[in-house]
């Protein structure tokens, strides 16, 4: 198993404009290719200005294949230029992982 930790950091002040515009245009896309994520939520405390998600392949192989037809889905590219557009996001921090040896996910990717 595979864990896509992705940190996104918005402008002050313009995660809300961020979150809206992803659930508008974004969020369907992105889990029509992906499948659904583990988890998907902004910061409650820390920054304010972070949101994360986590979303879970069966390898590196199945994160590519899935990531490359999200790519090359017309509506996802429309949500990356409105984003870019946007400006909101100045930054993405994003993390591979795999269980431990004593741990079992029960999630299972789409």
């Amino acid at each position: 198993m595979l864990f896509d930790v992705r940190t996104y950091t918005c402008r002050p002040g313009s995660i809300r404009k961020q979150m809206e515009l992803y659930e508008e245009m974004g969020w369907e896309p992105q889990r029509r290719n992906l499948g659904e994520p583990l988890f998907y939520g902004a910061c409650e405390t820390g920054d304010p200005n972070k949101y994360v998600h986590i979303w879970v392949y069966e390898n590196a192989g199945d994160r590519e294949t899935k990531r490359a037809a999200m790519m090359a889905d017309p509506d996802w590219q429309k949500y990356l230029a409105a984003s870019a557009e946007a400006g909101w996001l100045i930054a993405q921090e994003n993390k591979l992982m795999v269980n431990a040896p004593f741990f079992e996910s029960k999630v299972r990717p789409k």
